[in-house]
């Protein structure tokens, strides 16, 4: 026995390595991650090559590995320049983009002393940094000392988390499910309902509200909808409104949705996943007048405070709503749970939690919010700016005057299908690389998407975005 114990120890030891080894192995790291960062101003926004077969799937495990070196390798040509940059400042395809330094190196700290932030007696420490991230935020929105939440994996988690609250502070089960209805817009995040799924309330009533000529929800149709279902017998349960819709980044009347979800004791819930964090800029005050007034409300900081993906926020005004539906123990953790509201696991449907909140606390700690702030503002008149320029060329037709930092348009070619023309603009444009920008369709009709959130896009990028649009539209114009 004690000769086998040996033989393990020797050969276990490997994952343990020495101060040389590890400086070798932070060396090679960072001027991977050196060289990655100097190369992301030339880089592709997009290629649309792909992994070949044989390429990742020849690297199978072996009992004696490959070493570090052939590991970057692989990263570089398979994973580092293949598919969407959204490192790139001509990202603007999609919400999420960037990835900060500083976080970088949170989760790197993170990842070494691997502490364990689902309970508070695991590390106080911890606990205290994503408590003051989720104060900080809370504080944003305008909510008492008795909220309650949780730095998620990202929005759809903390949608769904919300959800899951709202459904057991309103008793919505058995045969009440199918009574209770739910109210928001089609350009609600599909995530919502994905939440209902999830969460049993699949066969709830769900009215989709109708929209102004911003794209925001129409109260007077919601008010509608709301005193109809009441004389039908029907109890309005869950308002949804976003703050910042994915399609086209409208926010919906916040206050005056709030003011109905109270009259109609209704849960009012705000999805703010993408939007909620520009008001920090003094540009959109008015705006997010009424967050104060929602049951819930989720942000992204992986969306607009430029961190890493898997980094959302759930906030719920009364915490005792989080802890009636996800407070749970056993035995074995009898040790470590003492104080319930401190505690991510008694919060939320996580239980192994990642130490999340340095990748946020950070850089906030060390920069300040003001960067943040300003890159927000400068994310809003970039979206301004691309919309007047845009607007003044021949052919191009866009939508309105953006709330925040999407801009929807597209290209009207004289005397040929306008569906068609940009289907084809945006295959041209994948296939150049050098911009990324995506396509929805509003009303049924195709349309064109600039959503400016990464933290490296400026009026540079914004010009060359434009410069590149207007070329390639040339281009199938003389096919």
């Amino acid at each position: 026995m004690t000769n086998r114990l040996d033989d393990l120890e020797l050969k276990a030891r490997s994952l343990e390595p020495d101060a040389d080894s590890r400086a070798e192995l932070t060396r090679q790291a960072f001027d991977y991650a050196q060289t990655y960062l100097d190369s992301i101003a030339s880089a592709p926004a997009y290629s649309d090559k792909f992994v070949s077969e044989d390429s990742l799937i020849r690297a199978d495990f072996s009992e004696e590995g490959i070493g570090f070196e052939r590991v970057l390798g692989m990263l570089e040509k398979d994973v580092d320049t293949v598919g969407i940059n959204t490192t790139s400042g001509r990202f603007v395809g999609y919400i999420p983009g960037g990835g900060l330094f500083h976080s970088a190196i949170g989760d790197f700290l993170a990842a070494v002393s691997n502490r364990f932030a689902g309970v508070a007696f695991a590390s106080p420490g911890a606990n205290r940094i994503e408590d003051q991230c989720m104060r900080w935020l809370a504080d944003l929105v305008g909510y008492p000392a008795s909220f309650g939440g949780y730095l998620s994996a990202g929005g759809s988690l903390a949608n769904f988390t919300a959800i899951v609250a709202a459904r057991d502070a309103h008793d919505v089960e058995g045969e009440h499910i199918s009574r209770s209805v739910v109210y928001l817009t089609e350009h609600a995040h599909h995530c919502i309902d994905k939440a209902l799924h999830l969460s049993g309330l699949g066969r709830c009533p769900v009215r989709r509200i109708a929209v102004d000529e911003r794209y925001r929800m129409d109260v007077d149709a919601l008010e509608s909808q709301l005193r109809a279902d009441v004389e039908k017998g029907l109890t309005p349960f869950l308002i949804v409104a976003t703050a910042g819709t994915t399609n086209t980044g409208s926010v919906d009347p916040l206050r005056p949705i709030g003011k109905l979800a109270t009259r109609f004791s209704a849960w009012y819930h705000i999805d703010a996943a993408y939007g909620g964090l520009f008001a920090l800029c003094e540009e959109t005050n008015e705006l997010f007048e009424g967050m104060d007034l929602s049951d819930s409300i989720v942000l992204d900081p992986h969306k607009t405070l430029f961190l890493p993906y898997g980094t959302g926020a759930l906030l719920v005004r009364d915490k005792e709503h989080l802890l009636t539906s996800h407070a749970a123990g056993a035995d074995y953790m009898q040790d470590a749970i003492h104080i319930r509201a401190t505690s991510a696991a008694t919060v939320s449907p996580e239980l192994t939690k990642h130490f999340r909140g340095l990748r946020m606390w950070l850089p906030l700690q060390v920069l300040g919010i003001a960067p943040f702030r300003a890159g927000l503002a400068e994310k809003l008149h970039l979206a301004r700016y691309f919309y007047d320029r845009i607007s003044e060329l021949p052919n191009w037709e866009v939508g309105p005057v953006p709330d925040l930092s999407v801009v929807i348009y597209r290209y009207v070619p004289t005397g040929s299908d306008a569906d068609s023309f940009n289907e084809k603009l945006v295959e041209a444009v994948h296939k150049d690389g050098r911009i990324f920008v995506s396509s929805t369709k509003i009303n049924g009709v195709y349309m064109l998407r600039m959503a400016a959130v990464c933290f490296r896009t400026h009026k540079k990028d914004i010009d060359d975005i434009i410069d590149v649009l207007t070329e390639l539209a040339s281009l199938i114009l003389v096919k």
